[in-house]
């Protein structure tokens, strides 16, 4: 009787993995399954950009110098004056071209890498997830590391003049070489495995933890709650690594202090001619994009998951 219940129990464990490897049998399921994570953070993105923009400029403020910063408010103001409300849609089209491709990457990688996972070792605990989401954030930035510099490029553009997406690229490529697209990258890819581990690990720990310790059902509330809580964790994780990541890619910006040789060169200059506090230049705007944009991006996600007939993340 012992000997049956325990096959009973095996025989459900392998259904419910199979049934969640099943979204790899259908190729109109894959598309949906990127599409969908591209999708909701684009929108995301395209909510937030302008405090994107504040952040870049936050970030790049006093290079190689101590003293006053200015806030976001006090930016935010400036910016408008100065240069118009157009300014904070600046690099609009290769951050939505980058949220698209990034985004998709980023979300769509993390289930099959948790599944993968679970079949291999047999658990998909909250180390699994951490590694899984870690793995698919570096895959994606390293694939679309051209397109975020260009955005932070463009993003930088003070003058009255705008220039577009690819004349900035040209501009790029001729000046600085082929190989200044990928200006940052060891940063950027430590950034985003650290946002998209601690992002996505913490919302789907933190549904489990809800569904099985509160009343809470898959549903609106549960998906506000757990991207709330998984915005706040990645925006402490992110912070100085997204700083010295936008220095990197705008080195051209910064050349009066010579030039950053790599991430933790970068790091040890800042905290030494800027004082350790500056690896959280733009902090605030950070957190106050980065939130709602996780919120925004898993809410929509869930949402458009449950209208293409995919399960919940």
């Amino acid at each position: 009787m012992k000997s049956r219940t325990m096959t009973e129990s095996h025989s459900e464990s392998v259904a419910k993995v199979n049934k969640k490897q099943g979204w790899a049998t259908s190729p109109s399921k894959v598309f949906y399954h990127f599409a969908t994570s591209g999708a909701s953070v684009a929108v995301a993105t395209g909510f937030t950009h302008p405090l994107d923009v504040l952040k870049v400029r936050l970030q790049m403020q006093l290079v190689g110098q101590r003293g006053p910063l200015i806030g976001m408010g006090s930016l935010f103001v400036q910016v408008l004056k100065n240069e118009g409300p157009k300014a904070l849609y600046l690099g609009l089209t290769p951050a939505l071209t980058r949220s698209l491709l990034y985004g998709g990457l980023r979300l769509g990688l993390y289930e099959p890498s948790k599944y993968a996972c679970n079949l291999v070792f047999g658990s998909s605990n909250i180390f699994v997830k951490i590694a899984s989401g870690a793995f698919a954030g570096a895959i994606a930035t390293a694939l679309t590391n051209p397109v975020e510099v260009l955005k932070v490029r463009l993003q930088m553009n003070t003058n009255r003049i705008q220039v577009g997406p690819i004349a900035e690229m040209r501009k790029i490529v001729s000046e600085e070489g082929i190989r200044a697209l990928w200006k940052g990258v060891g940063p950027a890819t430590a950034r985003a495995a650290a946002l998209t581990a601690s992002q996505l690990a913490t919302y789907d720990e933190t549904k489990r933890v809800l569904v099985r310790w509160t009343p809470m059902e898959e549903g609106i509330y549960l998906h506000l709650v757990s991207s709330t809580v998984a915005g706040t964790v990645s925006t402490s994780v992110t912070a100085p690594v997204d700083m010295i990541k936008t220095r990197l890619m705008l080195q051209r910006e910064s050349k009066r202090v010579g030039g950053y040789k790599n991430g933790f060169h970068c790091a040890y200059q800042v905290m030494l001619t800027e004082g350790p506090r500056a690896l959280y230049k733009g902090g605030f705007a950070i957190f106050a994009r980065l939130g709602p944009q996780t919120t925004i991006t898993f809410i929509l996600c869930e949402k458009l998951r449950e209208l293409a007939g995919l399960d919940a993340i």
